[in-house]
C-alpha cells in the first residue's frame, strides 16, 4: 500500500511559519528550516523581553525622577524614603509622569518631603 502523507496540511503549515517570517533577511525569510528556527528563537526572545521591559521601564522611571528631584534640591534616595516616612505612597511610574509632565505637582510632592 501506498504512503499517505496529508500534504495539505504539512503545506499549510509551512505556509503560516513562512508568513509570521515576512521581513527577515536573506534565507531567513524563505528557507523552511532556517525561517522556523528564525521564528522559534524569536519566540525566546519575545518571552525573555516581556519581562526585561518591566526591569527597563522602571530604570528610565527612577532616572526621571531622579533628575526632576535634583533640580529641587534632593537626591533620589533621599525623596523616596522621605515619601516613606511621609506616609505617601504613590509609584514610580506616576512620580516619573508627574515629574515630566506636571512639574508643579512634582514640587509640591517634594515640598511635602521636606
Amino acid at each position: 500500500m501506498p504512503r499517505s502523507v496529508n500534504h495539505v496540511a504539512s503545506r499549510a503549515k509551512r505556509k503560516r511559519i513562512l508568513k509570521l517570517t515576512r521581513g527577515y533577511i536573506g534565507a531567513r525569510k524563505n528557507v523552511w528550516t532556517v525561517a522556523k528556527n528564525t521564528w522559534e528563537k524569536g519566540l525566546t526572545y519575545a518571552f525573555r523581553d516581556r519581562r526585561n521591559k518591566k526591569r527597563t521601564f522602571r530604570a528610565l522611571w527612577i532616572q526621571r525622577i531622579n533628575a526632576a528631584a535634583r533640580i529641587e534640591g534632593v537626591s533620589y534616595s533621599q525623596l523616596m524614603g522621605g515619601l516613606h516616612k511621609a506616609g505617601i505612597e504613590i509609584n514610580r511610574k506616576i512620580l516619573a509622569d508627574l515629574a515630566v509632565n506636571h512639574p508643579e505637582a512634582f514640587k509640591a510632592i517634594v515640598a511635602k518631603v521636606k
